[in-house]
């Protein structure tokens, strides 16, 4: 959409003017809502949708390319990627490893720094990074060299948390509003795993790409094409409303009035850096207790990124390499319907808790059945339950997080802490699936069944504790000394 278009966005309701003083809060809580409700729904609509459709698609492209970069390993794994760099027995699952290592240990670290630097060129040019790192992959000769390249993920490190915070921090949106948008980018995903099979079928039809050839075609090719998005993201994302461009004077006002209105205890929307502040997002109980669900719920879906194309050829092993690439695909399309499906939901009935309970049943159900059965075609639709749940978990955990943090500051550790969380569940899913474990990969099968069941009960008993309990210390408010 170019600019002009955006222009005829435009919000025609005259926002009450911004509090710069001592009363703010308290201004905003009796005029803010009133006078916000007052403009009407259909003058909200209009300004979500502008500010949807300005900072989604690139976020969400961004996001798909870096988990595209990230997962086809697992497509370069069936092109012949582990006989050529002479990986053997469990060599594959250490380089997945070395990969998540890095992950957590630069992931509050990075979240920090795009706090400090500004989401919006910061998650530029860490994507930049990552492209580049991608590239590099196409190159290795050895296990060495593709571990030490592996290595350089501490660019992709502040991808997600650092999206999550540019969104979550509520700069633009509302609470209510988070888990969908979320939901927006997250089921990019669900869309890498789907679109970079496809992707590796089509690229594995070209003859070479610049000297290079088969697994390593899949590396170069979407590197460049991540390198690209986020050099044009340099130039299209915004560090806040009040820079935006594509925001008129009086919707930048509109949009931080909104904020403010169900930010009554916070001083200030972007507030300075403070280690206490930092630890209280960290240790809130809410960020402890969903991180652990996260976790739980990342084994699932890491292990699907990785070891889908493995699962598929253990189901069908008689089929050629594209057909097994190709029928990576349908699972990823229904999970990524159901992952914008149950945080729409969430966002209508503003509710985040009870979705998550309902979502693990078919997950559970999903590896029982790949432990109990034989049959091709039954094991096939089990990938169908278990994608169509887990990856909505995801957006849930993060906007839930964010709803029971205040400060600025608070919010930024808190969600970096539960990135962190999911990439220890993704470091714990390079081990699922190991070789002398095939084809019907019990303990794989048997984790995944216990951590889905793990989630269940960690989300239940913490609901049943806020229900008994009127202080709610599982969802107490921090503000983190906002």
């Amino acid at each position: 959409m170019d600019r002009k278009s955006l222009d005829q966005i435009d919000v025609s309701c005259e926002p009450t003017e911004v509090a710069h003083d001592e009363n703010l809060n308290s201004r905003v809580a009796n005029t803010g809502k009133e006078g916000l409700n007052n403009c009407g729904s259909k003058a909200e609509a209009k300004l979500l949708l502008k500010m949807d459709l300005c900072l989604l698609p690139t976020v969400s492209l961004l996001y798909l390319f870096c988990f595209i970069d990230r997962a086809n390993i697992g497509n370069a794994r069936l092109a012949g990627f582990e006989k050529d760099i002479g990986l053997v027995g469990y060599d594959y699952n250490m380089v997945l490893s070395v990969f998540y290592i890095s992950y957590i240990l630069f992931e509050i670290p990075s979240n920090i720094m795009c706090k400090w630097c500004g989401p919006g060129w910061f998650i530029s040019a860490i994507s930049l990074g990552f492209g580049i790192s991608s590239v590099g992959t196409a190159f290795v000769k050895n296990r060495v060299q593709v571990c030490a390249v592996r290595l350089l993920v501490i660019f992709e490190a502040g991808v997600l948390p650092g999206i999550a915070y540019y969104l979550i921090s509520s700069r633009f949106y509302k609470r209510s509003e988070l888990a969908f948008r979320l939901s927006l980018y997250i089921v990019m995903a669900l869309l890498a795993g789907a679109f970079g099979g496809l992707l590796a079928s089509v690229i594995l039809l070209l003859d070479k790409f610049g000297g290079l050839t088969t697994w390593r075609m899949i590396f170069a090719i979407e590197g460049v094409v991540t390198i690209t998005l986020a050099v044009a993201a340099f130039f299209g994302m915004t560090n806040r409303p009040q820079t935006a461009r594509w925001l008129t004077e009086n919707e930048k006002t509109w949009v931080e009035e909104r904020i403010r209105a169900e930010r009554i205890g916070a001083r200030e929307l972007l507030d300075k850096m403070d280690k206490t502040k930092l630890l209280r997002g960290v240790f809130n109980p809410v960020t402890l207790a969903t991180s652990m669900i996260f976790m739980f719920d990342s084994i699932t879906v890491q292990g699907l990124g990785f070891f889908a194309p493995t699962i598929i050829r253990s189901i069908y092993p008689d089929r050629t390499v594209i057909q097994q690439q190709l029928l990576t695909v349908p699972p990823y399309i229904v999970g990524r319907f159901f992952t914008l499906v149950i945080p729409l939901i969430s966002w209508k009935i503003d509710r985040r808790q009870i979705l998550m309970i309902v979502s693990t049943p078919l997950i559970i159900i999903g590896y029982i059945i790949f432990l109990a059965s034989h049959v091709p075609k039954v094991r096939y639709a089990a990938t169908f339950l278990v994608a169509s749940t887990a990856f909505g978990i995801g957006p849930l955990s993060a906007a839930q997080v964010s709803a029971n943090v205040v400060s600025d500051t608070a919010r930024s550790s808190a969600i970096a802490t539960v990135v962190m969380f999911s990439n220890i569940g993704g470091l714990i899913s390079t081990w699922s699936f190991v070789p002398h474990d095939s084809p019907h990969f019990r303990i794989g099968n048997g984790l995944n069944l216990a951590t889905a069941t793990g989630m269940l009960v960690a989300r239940s008993k913490c609901d049943w504790h806020i229900a008994v309990d009127e202080a709610g210390s599982c969802e107490k408010i921090y503000d983190g000394g906002g």
